[in-house]
């Protein structure tokens, strides 16, 4: 009876210490959370405003009416339903065709011997320090000289031959996945008969399936992000959704400044700029919601969380 006494308070004081841990964990993660959704929220709900809601002071997050309006006029200004596809056809085939070669290069440096191996990875990370607007001008000259300018095959073929954006990255994180599976896979399957490729895609590609969910994804967001270069390489014929916002309030000017209907304070509304920059985002965070489980996955076995 003693010892259950004396035991209790030591029991009690370590389960407070348990509730405390917990409340400061999600506490944390309430207040990370709210500081990513806020900028989401707030430009949901002022894309859903008049000019009138939106000059109300006393208008802060809930709009006397929905107007969906401003959705339209942004539809209709960024070419929405033309632009779409191009953009997500665009930075689709740049994502596969990078994550293959950079797989491909993990792979080689994980399980395959060659002369100055070290020495290539330190040029890779290297590679990764480099400022891209470093080499935007000789690059910009050597496709202009192959006549790739102006097609979307001068983003293509640099990820297809592993120089897409922040390709060192994924190179190093297919290293780890491919460094972390026994070798006696691919030593069995070469005993039965496989050859090399053959080895690669059904044997190792299968195991390092996170490796690729974070590659598509990364690979898919920073080339939809990237406007500097794409916008010298596409020119003026091929515009993705991100370099239609980038112009979109002159063009909106130019849509509307001749229409009786539009006045200045239209023009100025802050509302159309929240919900072309929704519709541009909205293909992102769809992707996201669908590999979020795979994404998660993905950073924690390659060691991306800092821990």
């Amino acid at each position: 009876m003693k010892k259950r006494l004396s035991a209790d308070p030591v029991r009690l004081k370590h389960h407070g210490k348990r509730i405390a841990m917990s409340a400061a964990r999600y506490f944390l993660l309430i207040g990370i959370g709210a500081v990513f959704l806020y900028p989401i929220l707030f430009m949901l709900v002022n894309s859903l405003k008049d000019v009138q809601n939106l000059v109300n002071p006393t208008i802060e997050w809930l709009p006397s009416h929905l107007y969906l309006e401003n959705f339209g006029r942004a539809l209709y200004t960024l070419q929405y339903e033309r632009v779409l596809p191009f953009t997500v056809l665009y930075v689709a085939v740049a994502a596969l065709a990078q994550t293959v070669s950079c797989a491909m290069a993990g792979y080689a440096f994980a399980r395959h011997e060659f002369p100055l191996k070290r020495l290539w990875m330190v040029m890779l990370i290297v590679a990764f320090l480099i400022p891209a607007q470093v080499t935007l001008v000789p690059k910009y000259l050597m496709f202009y000289k192959y006549g790739l300018t102006g097609s979307p095959l001068a983003t293509w073929l640099p990820a297809l031959l592993g120089q897409g954006v922040n390709s060192s990255i994924f190179v190093l994180v297919f290293y780890l996945f491919f460094a972390g599976y026994p070798r006696s896979y691919d030593e069995a399957a070469q005993l039965d008969g496989a050859g090399r490729l053959t080895v690669f895609f059904k044997v190792a590609l299968p195991m390092v399936g996170p490796a690729i969910v974070v590659s598509i994804l990364f690979s898919f967001v920073w080339f939809w992000n990237e406007t500097y270069t794409s916008s010298l390489l596409l020119g003026s014929e091929f515009r993705t959704l991100p370099m239609k916002l980038e112009s979109f309030v002159a063009e909106f000017t130019s849509i509307y400044q001749s229409s009786s209907s539009s006045s200045m304070a239209t023009k100025l509304n802050e509302s159309l700029r929240m919900a072309a920059t929704l519709l541009v985002i909205s293909p992102l965070m769809l992707l996201y919601a669908v590999l979020q489980r795979r994404f998660i996955e993905g950073i924690e076995a390659a060691g991306l969380t800092g821990e």
